[in-house]
């Protein structure tokens, strides 16, 4: 599960993977895996989620499902860490308030500024919700959150894109959290402090692993 979230690969490319190693699995099984499993680790991996920083973006993209056009709202946090993801075809005030009120369960308090393109529903959404929290639309300041499309864009067309809304939702909310294990920001720090980050997230991997493995 952990390399068809974490890379752009085919279940059949990882069914090679695993053979070149000496393990024996078909693709069909990995694909059950996924979703039997799948579920389980987001929910383990959003029970550590942090609190809302002091500012958020948010963005929304056209994704196909089964021929039908749907809307794909992602926001993430300033460290680029997504926070929650909702797929719907349309994209009006009812929508918009009911993302901010997903995304705002739970937290202690809401972030001092949310970056957005120049969507109205989302103007209007936030101006009866968080009418305090500032609210930007400037060129580029959203860009963070419009490359943060590109890994699932990746793994949707090594999908062939998506069959279903339920297909989509399940895929885009793992790999978004999974993710948000390994990007620390790389290009901003030594190869050694990389490095430790990058064991952390493989030790909290496993001790997930771990946990689901003892559920069972």
């Amino acid at each position: 599960m952990w390399l068809y979230h974490r890379f752009a690969l085919s279940l059949r490319g990882i069914e090679e993977l695993l053979a070149a190693r000496g393990i024996t699995v078909s693709y069909e099984t990995i694909r059950k895996w996924c979703l039997k499993f799948g579920k389980q680790y987001c929910n383990q991996i959003r029970k550590n989620r942090k609190q809302l920083g002091d500012t958020c973006s948010l963005d929304e993209v056209f994704v196909k499902l089964n021929g039908v056009l749907h809307y794909f709202w992602r926001v993430v946090d300033q460290d680029v860490d997504e926070l929650d993801i909702l797929v719907q075809k349309r994209k009006d005030k009812k929508v918009a308030r009911r993302f901010f009120r997903k995304l705002l369960k739970g937290q202690q308090a809401a972030p001092i500024r949310i970056v957005t393109d120049k969507l109205r529903s989302s103007s209007a959404a936030m101006k009866e919700l968080i009418p305090d929290v500032e609210h930007s639309t400037q060129q580029y300041k959203n860009n963070r959150c419009e490359l943060s499309h590109q890994p699932s864009r990746q793994q949707e067309r090594q999908m062939r894109k998506f069959k279903s809304k339920g297909q989509a939702k399940r895929f885009l909310l793992c790999h978004g959290m999974v993710n948000n294990l390994y990007r620390p920001g790389r290009h901003l720090m030594k190869a050694n402090n990389y490095r430790l980050i990058r064991d952390r997230s493989f030790v909290e991997w496993n001790r997930m692993s771990y946990v689901q493995n003892w559920d069972r």
